[in-house]
């Protein structure tokens, strides 16, 4: 590990027979050139095929992290080469502007949430610009501004027009330190996303959107998102959690219950309906609060429930408690009285809020039943049943009675269900897993929800002419909880249905309101009429290519795909999926470090002495480095971009966060790996000047005849642009950099002199130049003008093959070292076991590699992968 101040500056160069490449002044002149002509505006009106580009928009802490880097690198690769193939491109950028971070800044800082927002998007959009990033700045939204949100507000009018937003009180998980609302999602391990405090639950009044009647069409929809990678829509369609079963009533009673009183339950397993031995509700049932009115314990219970939260994850994570109840419940077909207890697993918005238990055929009741004591009596068996274990799986019917034993589990719970469905206290049911979107949030910093409070008229919008309700600017944070709500006039209005006095509502809109529909606002950013033309909407939406991380699969992406539907029913346009193509990129990780006292280290300050060890560079005192994981400002394992940027340049941070890993793996930073970047733009550089004054000129005609070296110089020349070209569709951006490093090897080693030679050399320079350019574009553009041609290659189209030349008997494969790329080897086609490890392990580059490593396995498919193991 280098200090980045110790790195050669790029200022400093090896001295050629030719200009030194001056980085910072190239890459200077070529984003002024594109931002004068205006090379990335997208055209509304345009003959040419679409195709949207969209990376997820950043929250505007203030400055980019190596993560935006390489998220917005992706992207840009995309839409250079779409570009580059003749589409109308659209690639839009925007900022995720609303959140408690703003308004915890303001508290810290003493400033306006506003002023600490804008002033970061200024910062942060000088570093974005500063990577080239082929932005269409023109269409830059901030869904902080009224301009923005008083979009939503009219939305949210429509989808109560619509039934799709209402108001109820409902058991909601309470943040106590962001003293706000959150929705399941938000909710990691039992604890806010933001905050990590312990969640509790409390039942509020609160405005909610009925993604549950999108359901079904939500799971229908996975299937046709086939550019969607598995593990999303996997996460989806398990969160959003269809289930086939039966609500069926059991008779309940105890002292205070009516004599006719039933209980509900919902059962995927009514198999194991005669291994059934008790009965629990969920804390919030009708049942449970009514015995909590007279009983202190069974109160002093749901109280301790209350500090789990409402997410299945932290239920499902806790200790399974319960609290025995004075009611009892008759089992339907035995009339067996069976107990009834109050449960901190069941969760009351799913399914009835109460359950029947089957201990021995559910791991969860298995535990409980061992833990009070209670029967567990086995109903299902099979090959691998254990006695005394419980058994979830379906099976064949044992101690069910003549009617079932026998049966398989399928057949059981049809003829069950029928029984029920006869007896008149059975139905089939489908039920989801998925909740409501609670989006009432307790915090200034977000969008007003348009809602007046009168007294005589009740709940009230507010009229669409007095759109935008704005935030009041004279805001305090003293007090805790909503400022909104604790400000001296904001509240205050009068109805708009009768004039009297009456109070707005003090909530505002969950962020992912915001981010569940900016994809569009892009496609008409400064419409003031309405949130965007339909058909503007319309001809740009779906997004092509949308990219973003992996933990953004339930919250935002399921999210965007409710609301488009909800837009779709309001008429505000016609696509049901925001995203037809998702990529979802893995995450950035640093070695952390660690001084003499246990604190961790930024790594800008350490340094290796004489001896390799690490060391602080300040007083050289030592330093432990610890694991690779990933970048974090509480563990101090960050990098600085902007530090990159200046020493580097653009083009080398590019080429690295594309080189290193598969873009869907995590990738490890390293100065090293960025430094190695740097000298291969370097090369590039030297590899074109070089040539230059040896050339022949621009479009010089095609000559008739070619050496043997050089018609192979063609045939990689014109198959590394069909490599490249596949390996952008299909995101492996790491084979795109060892393709384009294998053909300009292949130009440095060639030498060739004469008239024929050098018009193969100027082609594969030139075809070189214009591959290069998704990835590195200011050297491209630099090398390209060099080479003579007077039109940039931002207006240059991508290079087609000649077919004649991508027939080859030999065969160019990137030989992975533990699965990653580290050069390209070219093998004689169906080349066997041995000519495969002879020339892998006889590569110059190959053996510095393994020069200190132990070869653990030579993996080998022809024509398609060598990978080495090495320990």
């Amino acid at each position: 590990m280098v200090s980045l101040s110790n790195i050669l500056h790029p200022s400093i160069r090896i001295e050629h027979k030719m200009t030194r490449y001056n980085i910072k002044e190239t890459e200077e002149k070529w984003r002024a050139h594109w931002d004068k002509k205006n090379s990335f505006l997208a055209h509304d009106d345009d003959s040419r095929e679409k195709y949207y580009v969209l990376e997820m928009f950043p929250y505007p802490s203030g400055r980019i992290h190596v993560g935006h880097v390489r998220v917005y690198t992706l992207g840009d690769v995309v839409a250079r080469y779409k570009k580059a193939k003749g589409f109308n491109v659209i690639h839009p950028m925007g900022w995720d502007a609303f959140g408690l971070p703003a308004e915890n800044a303001a508290i810290e800082n003493n400033r306006h949430p506003a002023e600490w927002t804008y002033e970061n998007i200024a910062a942060m959009r000088t570093q974005l610009k500063a990577m080239g990033l082929s932005f269409d700045w023109s269409r830059e939204i901030a869904t902080c501004h009224p301009d923005y949100y008083r979009h939503e507000q009219k939305m949210f009018l429509d989808f109560l027009k619509k039934g799709i937003a209402y108001r109820t009180e409902a058991v909601v998980n309470w943040d106590p330190v962001e003293n706000t609302v959150l929705a399941n999602e938000q909710v990691v391990d039992g604890k806010g996303w933001r905050s990590g405090a312990p969640v509790e639950r409390r039942k509020l009044n609160q405005w909610s959107l009925k993604i549950t009647d999108y359901a079904e069409d939500l799971l229908e929809g996975l299937k046709t998102l086939d550019r969607w990678p598995d593990k999303v829509r996997t996460m989806q369609e398990n969160w959003i959690g269809r289930s086939e079963g039966v609500e069926f009533s059991f008779k309940i009673e105890g002292d205070g219950l009516d004599d006719d009183a039933k209980l509900n339950v919902y059962t995927t397993r009514i198999d194991t309906l005669m291994g059934t031995s008790f009965s629990v509700l969920a804390p919030e049932h009708p049942y449970a609060l009514k015995l909590a009115e007279t009983d202190p314990e069974a109160q002093a219970f749901l109280e301790e429930c209350s500090t789990l939260g409402t997410s299945e994850e932290a239920i499902e994570r806790a200790e399974k408690k319960g609290y025995k109840t004075p009611y009892t419940v008759t089992h339907p077909f035995t009339q067996e009285k069976m107990p009834v207890y109050i449960g901190n697993f069941v969760i009351y918005s799913y399914g009835t809020g109460a359950v029947k238990s089957a201990p021995a055929h559910d791991e969860r009741d298995f535990a409980f039943a061992t833990k009070y004591g209670l029967p567990i009596r086995p109903v299902i068996t099979g090959s691998d049943f254990k006695e005394g274990e419980p058994y979830p799986k379906k099976g064949t019917l044992v101690n069910s009675g003549k009617d079932f034993d026998g049966l398989s589990s399928d057949d059981a719970i049809t003829k069950i269900i029928d029984k029920l469905e006869d007896m008149g206290i059975g139905k089939r049911r489908i039920n989801y897993r998925l909740r409501d979107w609670g989006i009432s949030r307790q915090r200034y910093w977000g969008c007003p929800i348009p809602i007046v409070y009168c007294d005589a008229c009740g709940t009230v919008p507010v009229p669409e002419s007095d759109l935008p309700v704005q935030l009041p600017e004279d805001v305090s944070f003293e007090k805790t909880g909503n400022p909104l709500f604790h400000h001296p006039t904001w509240k205050d209005v009068q109805c708009p249905s009768c004039g009297k006095d009456a109070q707005r509502e003090t909530d505002t809109f969950d962020t992912f309101f915001e981010s569940s529909w900016y994809f569009a606002r892009y496609c008409d950013p400064r419409n003031e009429e309405q949130a965007f033309d339909p058909k503007k909407a319309n001809d740009w939406l779906p997004v092509n290519q949308y990219i973003g991380g992996i933990e953004h699969a339930v919250l935002h992406l399921l999210y965007a795909r409710f609301f488009t539907r909800a837009l779709s029913d309001c008429g505000y346009l016609t696509a049901k999926e925001p995203f037809s193509g998702l990529y979802a990129q893995g995450m950035v990780n640093h070695a952390t470090y660690q001084d003499t006292n246990g604190k961790w280290v930024f790594p800008k300050d350490v340094i290796k002495d004489e001896d390799g060890q690490h060391i602080l560079a300040s007083d050289r005192s030592p330093v432990t480095q610890g694991n690779v994981i990933k970048m974090s400002k509480s563990k101090k394992n960050v990098v600085d971009p902007q530090d990159i940027l200046e020493i580097y340049g653009a083009d080398a941070a590019r080429l690295f966060i594309l080189s290193d890993s598969p873009p869907e793996r995590d990738l490890e930073w390293t100065e090293n790996g960025v430094d190695g970047a740097w000298k291969y733009i370097n090369k590039l550089y030297r590899i074109v000047n070089e040539r230059q004054e040896s050339l022949p000129a621009v479009d010089t005609d095609t000559p008739s005849n070619f050496s043997d070296k050089a018609q192979k110089l063609r045939q990689k020349t014109h198959q590394t642009i069909v490599h490249i070209a596949q390996d952008i569709d299909s995101f492996h951006m790491n084979k795109m950099v060892a393709h384009l490093r294998e053909l300009s090897n292949a130009i440095d080693a060639f030498k060739g002199t004469s008239e024929s030679d050098m018009w193969v050399v100027r082609d594969a320079l030139e075809t070189m130049t214009r591959c290069m350019n998704p990835m590195i574009p200011h050297l491209a553009e630099e090398l390209w003008e060099n080479l003579g041609h007077s039109t940039p290659l931002v207006e240059t189209s991508w290079p087609v093959a000649d077919e004649s030349l991508l027939t080859s008997d030999t065969v160019d494969l990137g030989v992975q070292i533990n699965g990653k790329v580290k050069v390209t080897i070219t093998l004689p086609l169906d080349a066997d076991q041995k000519t495969a490890e002879d020339t892998t392990f006889n590569n110059d580059t190959i053996k510095k590699i393994l020069a200190d490593k132990t070869v653990r396995k030579f993996i080998y498919v022809p024509n398609r992968i060598v990978n080495v193991v090495v320990g």
